[in-house]
């Protein structure tokens, strides 16, 4: 059976790859070992493989997981759907929330952060293919509510999110990557404050080397590390 760490060390070469063959850099990846229904000894072999950023997708689960390992050790990423109820514990928890998705949500967000004096860095989720079944703002209202959270003083808006449809060929999911990609340029265009677009967060473990050549900086991957959820 390979460990996590072989495991780790195989996704990393396979984005190396990728990345050098349409001529970035691997320093403009970051892998997310996305950790969820995993345990903290599974999340500290991870670690220990050399793993940086970690993906968690349910505040009281990632509560428990990052006060026995720590907040500073690694980087925590928010990549759930979150309610505003929960926002304070995002922003307490997390270096960067993944999945804003409403004006309401991004309010929730800057008041909890204004309170402990952060600037909450977030990634605003677009809803790319249109699936009922998923989180997301439309890709035509994207524009309109980036341009509302750029008025917050607690926000750092630092790029989009998605999760294209499934698909067992991911060559499939390239013109959902394309379209993120197009519209992260629209935004730039628009030289809003408080709004860098440094990052594409797309990318899973059956895609993400699609993804890494339509431009993502952010791949989330869970099964290919640490396995199949239990």
């Amino acid at each position: 059976m390979p460990t996590i760490k072989d495991n780790f060390d195989r996704v990393n070469k396979q984005i190396v790859d990728a990345v050098m063959s349409c001529g970035r850099k691997p320093d403009t990846i970051q892998l997310i070992a996305v950790s969820k229904r995993k345990s903290v000894k599974m999340i500290m072999e991870g670690i220990q493989a050399g793993a940086k950023h970690f993906g968690e997708n349910y505040i009281q689960e990632a509560i428990e997981k990052i006060d026995v390992i720590g907040k500073n050790k690694i980087c925590w990423h928010f990549i759930g759907h979150l309610q505003s109820n929960k926002a304070k514990f995002a922003v307490k928890y997390f270096e960067y929330i993944h999945t804003v998705d409403t004006l309401k949500l991004a309010k929730s967000i800057d008041k909890q952060a204004k309170k402990i004096d952060k600037i909450q860095k977030i990634l605003v989720q677009v809803n790319i293919g249109k699936e009922e079944t998923k989180s997301g703002t439309r890709t035509e209202e994207t524009i309109e509510l980036i341009k509302q959270i750029s008025t917050f003083e607690n926000l750092s808006l630092q790029g989009l999110m998605c999760m294209p449809p499934y698909f067992s060929d991911p060559e499939k999911a390239r013109i959902y990557f394309k379209q993120l990609g197009l519209l992260k340029e629209k935004i730039m265009a628009r030289k809003l404050g408080n709004v860098t677009m440094e990052h594409l967060s797309m990318g899973m473990s059956n895609d993400f080397k699609v993804a890494i050549e339509e431009g993502s900086t952010m791949v989330r991957v869970g099964t290919s590390i640490f396995g199949r959820r239990d």
